[in-house]
């Protein structure tokens, strides 16, 4: 679907136009076309590839989507795949931004995104003095504009993990908290699908050579990765702490189990001394110590409690029960 087509001359927006009438604005002197489509179908890729001169491989990549982030350059033009990382409720949804850059045009195409990018438009054309820099700057708000919605994601996925800390330590389900953190792995190693490749696009874009599509925003795409870099970062050191909590979440569970295990052995214990007094006693042999006397039956039951009383003393001491 078409969201818009506007033509740019010098930095200002000259009219909203018809995709019929593309070619005409392509060889006006400081002019290029900005072209935006959602979900873009193969019919209209090829109308674009016929308008712009697209090259054949980036169409193809363009049309069947779910590629890795990348740049490539075909001859004076670029071709970059971008993932958008949108929270929604407990998943992620993870989209892609296709954009075809030359001299004279740029074409994006967002696919399972449903924020668009109209304010990266207006950003654009509320700054006539980088809009004027020309398709390499629309390029750079775009891709900057992903990059930050990355920050929000990053923070919910921070807020989540200290839930699910605060979680371990007050007792609850012990396969809820892993389960919980294992779906928070996975979240972080979509981010990081999606920032980890993009920091290496960023990085061709102003070290080096850089294309001369991008010429004068190499300042601008540095801020960008260097914005990618510091994502990284977190998103390393979020896993980090993932793989730690669920250290520390089986370490208890094998405590929790320890203490069951001493418990039942105390209470093993307590119960195995009044058994074994009345197995001994219970053997029926005529000649027994204390068999007849007439405070014998007393004397066992006074031991057997005895006993259990110093045990549970000694074990209550040491924290077995």
């Amino acid at each position: 679907m078409l969201i818009n087509c506007v033509a740019y001359q010098d930095g200002k927006k000259l009219a909203d136009i018809a995709k019929e009438d593309i070619h005409r604005y392509l060889n006006e002197p400081g002019c290029f076309v900005w072209v935006a489509l959602k979900d873009g179908t193969p019919q209209e890729l090829t109308e674009m590839q016929r308008e712009f001169g697209l090259h054949e491989l980036a169409v193809e990549d363009a049309s069947h989507g779910h590629q890795r982030p990348k740049l490539e350059e075909y001859g004076d033009s670029l071709y970059a795949v971008v993932h958008t990382i949108e929270h929604t409720g407990k998943d992620l949804n993870v989209g892609e931004m296709n954009i075809f850059v030359g001299k004279n045009y740029v074409l994006s195409v967002r696919n399972r995104t449903r924020e668009g990018f109209v304010n990266v438009r207006a950003r654009c054309e509320r700054e006539p003095h980088l809009l004027k820099l020309g398709s390499g700057f629309v390029l750079y708000a775009l891709i900057d504009a992903i990059v930050d919605r990355y920050f929000p994601v990053l923070e919910d996925l921070e807020d989540e993990l200290e839930q699910v800390e605060r979680r371990i330590f007050s007792g609850a389900p012990a396969r809820e908290n892993i389960e919980q953190l294992y779906a928070l792995k996975q979240k972080l190693m979509e981010l990081k699908h999606a920032a980890g490749p993009l920091q290496e696009t960023a990085g061709k874009l102003h070290g080096g050579r850089v294309p001369e599509v991008c010429a004068g925003t190499q300042d601008y795409f540095r801020d960008v990765y260097d914005h990618l870099f510091r994502i990284n970062q977190s998103i390393d050191a979020l896993r980090d702490m993932v793989t730690t909590a669920i250290s520390v979440n089986l370490s208890l569970i094998t405590l929790g189990e320890n203490e069951t295990t001493k418990r039942l052995a105390a209470y093993a214990a307590l119960v195995a001394v009044p058994t074994m007094i009345a197995g001994v006693y219970g053997m029926n042999f005529e000649h027994m110590p204390e068999l007849k006397w007439a405070f014998g039956y007393p004397l066992s039951v006074a031991m057997m409690v005895g006993i259990d009383a110093y045990l549970f003393y000694r074990f209550r001491k040491a924290n077995w029960l």
